[in-house]
């Protein structure tokens, strides 16, 4: 199935039932509070549940003048229902171990009333909890749907927890709210599912009944209740309800409901007269009612809060995405329709936000008198005096179409163009994932077969939106068409009002790697530990890069790597000593040095080192055996790290280094090659609790889990422990 039937279903479902999924999330929260002010109340006993049934009971007779019903309830509370020695009928709770009463039963608050009544049947009755039960239907599937998405986003099920690329604030926690909140939204709705069903008795009844272990025999001696062997095997922890029998009558029994069954006890000897164990049914509506109020539990009911919460918020990044996907689409108004038109410009775009450089070109077209037509590549025809084909294209998940270029390959097959065109492909994407462009290098390889179609430039791929990158594509691009455009600069827009000053304290000299050392220096003082993320936004850039930085004598080391069309990479290559750098320092605590851990393997390659320069060198309170596995090109990449990692040596911080040079002929190897002529020392890392953190590529990340897998597997006999793994990885 296509992107975009998901995205369609995902979005249908949303817009349907909108206003009761935001009815169902806004009381549930208020519902959520409910067992958590319950459980709060004083009338739980300490290690009441390992009192013995029969010293209960024994308390109760001593105590009162009848005991009717003994009832544990979901808050532990121990519940007696009693007539006192004055004769009257009560319900409290009760101290188990002095049968005193400690409290009246909780009465249901005004507000958790409406809002029960609300949540369930939005005060429309039957009516109104078919409507809530359908709508909870819809919301289960609007959450495998949005998994099937992210699974798509990410480029298949393996990359579903991978790292996801910031681009834009409400898709970013979207998706990331959503991967943790899946498994709860799933157990909300499916037992508010279930809830309904059974209400309208849409649940096959289980025909269970009693099992008679014992006949009724005359003249039993009676024995006194405290000695019933099984009212003493028996602890309040392991009973929900206990019924005393109303006469003296031998057809009279205990009713004792217990969690897994229900027993009918002979009220003269204690013996067990039948029996009824509770079926699946009974088992899924007990689970599905706790499961989806959290009665009983504290820790359950902050996860259906949060649930809740986050429910709204999909709703609103959701809808606002929507609203920006419809936005970012311009339907620009084409002075020139497609048969006139000598410039063509078709964009593939999932979020919209390509269809804003496509503008620019088409402004800076028309305002040289140029005719052009703007559309969707799903819109592709035959074009009667086109002479000029721009496409440009963004790429979704691991290479696939956007949703408006999914057609695009089919029509290119099917339409006969009359004219023969220049094109040339313009791709955007992100070099954070592994399909960075594939799509427009799809669209390139078919407009490279068809007959009617002949290359201008090579396909262009821009990362990150960059709109100084896509500046120098429309200069080439002018050029070759004996232009002079004019382009309208991209105001930035970016969020810098929290950024700080840095001094350029020492920057080395770039080496065979095209890398190096940058070290910063605070101009205030600010709080930050290696491992942290250096956040910065280039100049007419909408989108940040961030560094991995290390912490040494309270500066900020960078290692860099200087790339052709890297805008940052080339402004940090260009800046002198005592420059300044306007940026901003982002916590990134998933990658701080783990102190608790007795030993700790750090592994990277290339520049992915920098959080470990600071590392090794940091004052730890407790001494933790660190081992650093490095892999880069030759010799001559690691020089520029030597000193910082000599002088970790120097002061014992550092307890192995293992270097590994893949383009040394002696001794050609990656990273993962020493990470297995080292397996009994990781083996030993994992068996001891320790921490493996990763930093650097996400290939060489990939490469390095597989042989960590492969190490537990054959040395320890058991799956990878990923809670021992830390990645901090692009």
């Amino acid at each position: 199935m296509t992107i975009s039937i998901w995205r369609y279903s995902h979005l249908t479902l949303a817009i349907f039932s909108s206003i009761f999924i935001l009815l169902a999330a806004l009381t549930g929260a208020v519902l959520a509070f409910e067992p958590i002010s319950n459980k709060l109340q004083p009338y739980a006993v300490k290690n009441a549940n390992t009192l013995s049934l029969s010293k209960t009971i024994e308390n109760l007779k001593a105590e009162y003048d009848e005991v009717i019903s003994i009832e544990t309830d979901k808050n532990d509370f121990v519940v007696a229902s009693v007539f006192t020695n004055e004769g009257k009928s009560d319900t409290f709770y009760i101290n188990p171990f002095t049968a005193k009463k400690i409290g009246d039963i909780i009465e249901k608050a005004p507000v958790f009333k409406f809002a029960t009544n609300l949540h369930r049947s939005l005060f429309l009755k039957s009516t109104g909890r078919v409507i809530v039960g359908f709508v909870s239907f819809l919301l289960f599937l609007m959450g495998i749907t949005g998994v099937l998405l992210i699974i798509k986003r990410q480029g298949g099920v393996k990359q579903f927890f991978s790292k996801i690329i910031k681009e834009d604030f409400k898709q970013y926690y979207h998706i990331i709210i959503g991967r943790y909140t899946l498994i709860p939204i799933v157990i909300v709705t499916f037992s508010g599912v279930y809830l309904s069903l059974e209400r309208f008795s849409l649940i096959p009844s289980e025909k269970r009944s009693h099992v008679l272990i014992e006949e009724f025999g005359a003249d039993i001696p009676k024995t006194k209740i405290q000695d019933f062997t099984l009212f003493k095997t028996l602890t309040l922890n392991d009973i929900r309800r206990v019924e005393f029998p109303f006469s003296d009558a031998m057809e009279d029994h205990f009713v004792l409901k217990l969690h897994d069954k229900e027993l009918f006890v002979n009220q003269y000897n204690g013996n067990i007269v039948s029996e009824k164990k509770q079926g699946l049914v009974a088992l899924a509506s007990s689970w599905s009612m706790v499961l989806h109020t959290g009665q009983g539990t504290i820790m359950w009911s902050v996860v259906l809060l949060l649930t809740c919460i986050a429910i709204l918020f999909f709703m609103y990044s959701g809808f606002a995405m929507t609203l920006n996907r419809r936005n970012n689409s311009i339907k620009i108004k084409n002075k020139f329709n497609k048969d006139t038109a000598e410039y063509i410009i078709l964009v593939g775009s999932e979020t919209g936000s390509t269809f804003g450089f496509a503008k620019t070109l088409y402004k800076a077209l028309m305002a040289q008198g140029k005719s052009v037509f703007v559309s969707e590549l799903n819109k592709y025809s035959s074009y009667k005096k086109a002479e000029h084909l721009v496409v440009f294209t963004s790429t979704y998940g691991d290479g696939e179409a956007p949703a408006n270029a999914k057609n695009f390959k089919k029509l290119i097959d099917h339409i006969p163009q009359q004219n023969t065109l220049q094109y040339s492909v313009v791709g955007f994407g992100s070099l954070a994932y592994k399909g960075f462009c594939n799509y427009a290098i799809v669209v390139d390889s078919l407009l490279q077969l068809h007959q009617k179609f002949i290359p201008n430039l090579s396909l262009h791929k821009i990362n990150n939106q960059s709109f100084n990158v896509f500046s120098d594509w429309v200069a080439s691009w002018s050029k070759s068409k004996g232009l002079d455009l004019k382009i309208e600069k991209h105001i930035n827009t970016a969020n810098t009002e929290n950024s700080k000053l840095f001094r350029v304290v020492r920057r080395s000299v770039i080496n065979s790697d095209n890398s190096f050392l940058l070290e910063l220096e605070p101009t205030q003082k600010l709080k930050f530990t290696s491992g942290d993320l250096l956040s910065v936004y280039p100049k007419n850039e909408q989108i940040e890069r961030l560094y991995s930085i290390g912490k040494v004598n309270k500066n900020i080391v960078l290692s860099i790597k200087k790339h052709l069309f890297g805008i940052c990479s080339n402004y940090f290559s260009e800046l002198k000593e005592n420059d300044m750098v306007l940026a901003n320092i982002k916590p990134n605590k998933e990658f701080h040095f783990p102190t608790s851990a007795k030993e700790v393997v750090m592994i990277s390659n290339g520049t992915g080192i920098a959080p470990f320069l600071g590392m090794i060198n940091n004052k730890n309170p407790e001494p933790v055996k660190s081992y650093l596995f490095w892999g880069g090109r030759t010799k001559d990449s690691y020089k520029m790290y030597s000193e910082q990692i000599d002088k970790a040596f120097y002061n014992k911080k550092l307890s192995g280094l293992y270097i590994s040079f893949s383009n040394e002929e002696s001794q050609k190897k990656y990273v993962q090659n020493s990470i297995m002529e080292k397996s009994d020392l990781i083996s030993r890392v994992l068996t001891n609790k320790g921490v493996i953190m990763i930093c650097g590529s996400i290939a060489m990340q990939n490469g390095v889990l597989e042989i960590l897998k492969n190490i537990s597997a054959s040395k320890l006999n058991r799956p990878l422990n990923l809670s021992q793994i830390k990645t901090d990885c692009y």
